[in-house]
């Protein structure tokens, strides 16, 4: 009898920390996955000597097969595990679209909601949306350090497709995280866009790690205030929003309304967030640092975007997308006194 792992060919594009471990401990496991790479060093690298992943996971050598570019991968992929950044999603399906078998599956590892624009270029019954709920960084040269624990989410972006094929997704994920399917991926996807969409954007305005950004109480109510807004446009889409952090973070029980109480409780949650993550270094700063464009527009671009079409008002992150994109362009500097405008006073 054929072996399952054998039998279905996967890839993952993206060799960063997320699609570096995800490789690495796939194959580990008895997967054969190729690794799509950008550089020829680290192609190298992980074919012969291997990917080093450490931290909370342990510490692997594992070689795997590694390409270069997209167009080097075989016809026969029955399972693509996008693991690029967010702003280099969509070129990356355009270029894999000639090597899709007609049922070929795509399955998203960004932040943010790319699924939308992902199922405009290769259909959104092959979408396969997924929620990256762990945390990985680099750690050197072919040198992947697993960071934080969590899950995966996955659930079919075409609400109609069979839940049957998210089996082996799952089995293959199990094997880097616990994972689990869902019927509500849009919801799940919100949930984390939501968090993202304030620590990581916040991060970038202020330059200081979530300690000393959460410090600030009139950025704790910031926090609150842009949650509302994302919440606001969610049910203007119909959606409806999962708990977030484990299930730790409902957004309906956290934001509903309760008088000065229920706002210490608000700051006092915001608070502890802060305090439990101190030393997180936004993603998105991080990206900049780098030299490389943040994730904005599929963060909180994406819910001005949706505010935009149902005409709801989100005077808070459009002014977070504004700032944003005027650091990357330069006319901005990164400082904690840019959370200062009055756009973000609260009474």
């Amino acid at each position: 009898m054929e072996n399952k792992q054998e039998s279905i060919k996967v890839a993952v594009i993206g060799a960063g920390a997320i699609g570096g471990v995800t490789a690495a401990l796939m194959k580990k496991a008895g997967w054969d996955p190729i690794l799509v790479c950008k550089r020829q060093e680290i192609v190298d690298r992980a074919t012969t000597e291997g990917l080093h992943i450490s931290g909370i996971k342990g510490n692997h050598r594992v070689a795997v097969k590694a390409v270069r570019e997209i167009n080097d991968l075989p016809d026969d992929i029955d399972i693509f595990f996008l693991a690029t950044k967010a702003n280099d999603c969509v070129a990356a399906a355009e270029t894999l679209m000639p090597r899709f078998k007609s049922d070929a599956l795509l399955v998203s590892l960004q932040n943010g909601i790319v699924e939308e624009a992902l199922a405009e270029v290769v259909g959104r019954e092959r979408i396969i949306g997924c929620v990256v709920g762990w945390g990985a960084t680099h750690a050197g040269t072919a040198s992947l350090e697993v960071t934080s624990p969590g899950e995966f989410i996955i659930g079919n972006w075409d609400q109609g497709a069979d839940p049957g094929r998210l089996t082996p997704i799952k089995a293959m994920l199990d094997t880097v995280q616990p994972t689990r399917t869902t019927t509500n991926i849009i919801g799940e996807l919100y949930a984390k866009l939501i968090i993202n969409a304030c620590i990581n954007s916040l991060g970038v305005i202020a330059g200081v790690t979530l300690g000393k950004l959460l410090a600030v109480g009139r950025i704790r109510r910031l926090f609150i205030e842009m949650m509302r807004e994302a919440m606001a446009v969610a049910e203007a889409m119909g959606i409806r929003v999962e708990p977030a952090a484990g299930g730790k973070l409902n957004y309906y029980r956290l934001l509903e309304d309760g008088g000065k109480i229920k706002q210490l409780k608000q700051d006092l949650f915001i608070r502890i967030i802060g305090f439990k993550y101190r030393r997180i270094k936004s993603s998105s700063l991080q990206s900049l640092e780098r030299g490389r464009p943040t994730e904005i527009d599929y963060l909180n671009g994406y819910i001005c975007d949706k505010a935009r079409a149902h005409g709801v008002p989100v005077p808070a992150n459009d002014a977070v997308v504004t700032m944003v994109h005027q650091i990357q362009d330069g006319t901005r500097k990164l400082s904690l006194a840019n959370l200062d405008d009055p756009v973000f006073t609260y009474e």
